[in-house]
């Protein structure tokens, strides 16, 4: 198994977000994170929540990139509507290029109504305007002569995009996906897929099982690492602990459904209360103590899940022991891509 983080800083700390570092904190995080083995650091995108939440990923991610040697910086995700594609295109090939191709590219539709209303754009035309701006992207990473673009959404005359990214043929791109449909969707394309944190267990090895199926179908090869799973974590030492722990991220996932409406991997979009069993958190972060965790992740490495981003916590030092006491546990074993037959 390899792991990496998920997560943002925020301007002003706040009780309704876990990743509640203000940003030079955050980056002194993110640091130390790569000095304890963990791989990867994919940032989030959000606007006008009012909780200090990042809205400029790319530029705290380049910034991280000139504090570190290896941790991959990714995306989860750029939010493409909201975008003009052919600035992307050279801000990412800017990333990649300085941070010695280091780039994943995570990218999304969204899913919260008051940032298409602050954007000022209508949420229905947003899978038109991803599939646009996918298109030209990746086309402007890879076109070595200069193109035109004539579409719905852009239009662009006689450009080349410069820099080229480091790696080819472009970074790698991610985008999230939860209903059965929409797995398959990317599956069948060459993009990776990251779920997220708020499903059960047993959901979450659904999902798996499609994006399996339909890799098969449609001839591609499964790789595991091309497959991010989020996950809570809180690292308890007593009952009282874990009781506690339960409660306060069952509180906090009421309150982003109260804010900002259904979330991704809930089975109904509003919960009863926080202790409402449809939840089911328990089932869906890694909470308790070092044992408990490794027991748990174990069932993930058996359903087949290698890539683990863990949910930035609010301390330094629940990664510190997740580094020392978990994740010698599953020291990488090589893992050889199983050929769609």
């Amino acid at each position: 198994m390899k792991f990496g983080l998920f997560g943002g800083a925020v301007a002003n700390k706040s009780a309704d977000t876990a990743d509640s570092k203000g940003y030079d904190g955050f980056v002194d995080l993110i640091i130390e994170a790569e000095k304890l083995g963990y791989e990867s650091m994919f940032m989030v995108e959000h606007h006008f929540t009012g909780g200090g939440q990042v809205s400029a990923s790319l530029n705290l991610l380049t910034y991280i990139a000139a504090k570190t040697e290896k941790i991959r910086l990714g995306t989860s995700v750029t939010v493409l509507p909201w975008h003009n594609p052919v600035l992307l295109a050279e801000q990412t090939a800017t990333l990649d290029l300085l941070s010695g191709g280091r780039l994943d590219f995570g990218v999304g539709k969204g899913y919260r109504d008051m940032e298409y209303k602050g954007f000022c754009i209508p949420r229905e035309e947003a899978l038109e305007r991803f599939q646009e701006s996918i298109e030209v992207i990746k086309k402007a990473w890879t076109s070595e002569e200069r193109f035109s673009h004539d579409g719905k959404f852009w239009q662009f005359d006689d450009i080349i995009v410069e820099p080229y990214t480091i790696q080819e043929p472009h970074p790698p791109l991610w985008t999230a996906a939860g209903t059965d449909e929409s797995i398959a969707r990317v599956a069948e394309s060459d993009m990776n897929v990251l779920f997220d944190q708020f499903a059960s267990f047993e959901r979450t090895e659904e999902r798996l099982k499609v994006w399996q199926k339909a890799c098969a179908a449609s001839g591609r090869g499964f790789d595991p690492m091309e497959v991010g799973l989020a996950r809570g974590l809180t690292i308890t030492l007593s009952e009282e602990e874990y009781q506690d722990a339960l409660k306060k991220r069952d509180v906090r996932v009421t309150k982003m459904i109260e804010k900002f409406g259904a979330l991704p991997g809930l089975v109904k979009d509003e919960p009863e209360s926080y202790s409402d069993p449809i939840l089911d958190m328990e089932e869906a972060a890694l909470i308790g103590n070092p044992d408990k965790i490794i027991e748990r992740l174990k069932i993930l490495e058996s359903m087949g899940f290698t890539h683990i981003l863990i949910l930035i916590p609010d301390n330094i030092e629940t990664l510190q022991i997740f580094a020392s006491e978990v994740m010698p546990e599953f020291r990488e074993e090589k893992t050889e891509i199983i050929s769609a037959a």
